[in-house]
């Protein structure tokens, strides 16, 4: 099931479930009781906090929930806030997921938060604790895989850093992002149809 947060950001082929940790949660937990689907992909673009530039397209199986009040300790959590993908869970052998998820990386961690960075000094503070990319929807999508034992991933194109300039820079190169990532879909994940 190929899967994309809506709103501005419609790709084609994908189901919007929702922008932000708490709509996408939702909508992709029901998508998953009424129809299981073997395999989760999730498409978007993303914020770099340094290590990417813009328009490139990355493939992770990782992401982080880690708040701007962790950097300066002012803040802390119970809750397991990294979640790293299994490769394939026990229950789903399909040689074709294998294939697919040997091209997705879990040392590309996505960090999500439901506000956009803005400051440099931030963005190397991520990159120092091994936050490569910044997707206000990713960490939820993996919550949801990881309750229902399904198998996930995520193909997101840089549209801007994480710095003074993201807003701007996110407006300006989005049209053209989405374009490069739906073409990136169409040659290189689509011929997978089968778990979609």
């Amino acid at each position: 099931m190929l899967v994309c947060a809506g709103d501005i950001e419609q790709i084609k082929g994908a189901i919007p479930i929702g922008v932000g940790l708490i709509n996408s949660a939702i909508n992709l937990t029901r998508l998953c009781i009424m129809n299981p689907p073997e395999f989760i992909l999730f498409v978007g673009t993303a914020g770099s906090y340094g290590k990417y530039n813009i328009f490139d397209i990355v493939h992770s199986k990782a992401a982080s929930n880690i708040e701007h009040a962790f950097f300066n300790k002012s803040a802390y959590t119970p809750i397991d806030n990294l979640i790293v993908a299994d490769d394939i869970s026990n229950k789903n052998k399909n040689d074709t997921i294998n294939k697919i998820s040997k091209n997705v990386s879990h040392e590309t961690i996505v960090n999500s938060s439901n506000y956009i960075t803005t400051s440099k000094d931030i963005s190397n503070l991520a990159l120092k604790i091994g936050l490569s990319l910044e997707n206000m929807e990713f960490y939820s999508i993996l919550s949801v895989a990881k309750e229902f034992e399904i198998p996930v991933g995520g193909v997101f194109v840089v549209t801007n850093l994480c710095d003074e300039n993201a807003h701007r820079d996110f407006e300006i190169n989005h049209k053209k992002a989405i374009k490069l990532l739906e073409e990136y879909i169409e040659n290189r994940v689509l011929r997978w149809k089968n778990i979609y």
